[in-house]
């Protein structure tokens, strides 16, 4: 990500929603990664088009004692409830990655709340858990969204670190990709149904382990109070 023609920071008050100033215009920005001094990384997985790979991936967590956040969206969501059910009782943060996946800076208010109420609505219904974190499909955002957002109660979540997964790597670049990138406070991209990305999740989870990392869900990464968003998305916590 390419940030320029950056002067400052402005932070306003709530939730933590934060101000860019580029030039003469302001531009909110959502959380990339977190500035810590403890060697802590969140690993996500986005959910929107299938499970086949989703068992192996939780019982390689579950062997590794990892907990992570699994961001869904709401179609997702209703088409694979036990899915939902079984993430979230091995301990994950579910959070919402929209209704229908659209490119939400092309939505009005109106419709950004619908897409994020309704898909909150339904990961709630079956967790009895109150979703807070939400990733925009695309990692497509502008200001009203993350406003928006903000106003509903969720933090705004991109990725530091993207595995490409997607984009069907094999399991060694997937490793190779992620392993070189990552550092305190990352926030790392998968997707569930990428194809070999439960092949390559226990090299890396063990690797990292050796580096003296440890894994905590998004929630856990993110400071939730008295902190700003530095012009590369990084969030700091206020002195």
């Amino acid at each position: 990500m390419l940030l320029v023609g950056v002067i400052s920071v402005v932070v306003l008050s709530g939730t933590g929603a934060h101000t860019v100033f580029y030039g003469d215009n302001l531009r909110k920005l959502p959380i990339y990664s977190v500035k810590t001094e403890e060697k802590k990384i969140a690993i996500s997985f986005d959910c929107a088009w299938g499970t086949d790979y989703t068992d192996s991936l939780l019982q390689t967590m579950e062997k590794e004692n990892v907990r992570c956040t699994f961001f869904m969206v709401e179609f997702w969501t209703e088409k694979y409830p036990e899915y939902v059910k079984k993430i979230n009782s091995y301990g994950h943060e579910i959070g919402t990655h929209s209704a229908t996946h659209p490119y939400m800076s092309k939505l009005s208010r109106e419709a950004i709340v619908k897409e994020l109420t309704t898909s909150c609505e339904a990961i709630e219904s079956i967790t009895r858990k109150k979703v807070e974190v939400f990733r925009p499909p695309y990692g497509d955002y502008d200001d009203l969204l993350i406003d928006t957002a903000t106003e509903l109660g969720l933090y705004t979540i991109q990725w530091s670190v993207d595995s490409l997964d997607w984009k069907n790597l094999s399991a060694e670049e997937i490793c190779s990709r992620v392993l070189s990138r990552v550092g305190s406070g990352s926030i790392v991209l998968f997707h569930n149904q990428g194809l070999n990305t439960a092949k390559a999740l226990p090299e890396i989870i063990r690797e990292l382990k050796d580096r003296g990392y440890v894994f905590v869900p998004v929630g856990e990464l993110i400071y939730r109070e008295n902190f700003r968003i530095l012009s590369d998305g990084t969030q700091v916590q206020n002195s």
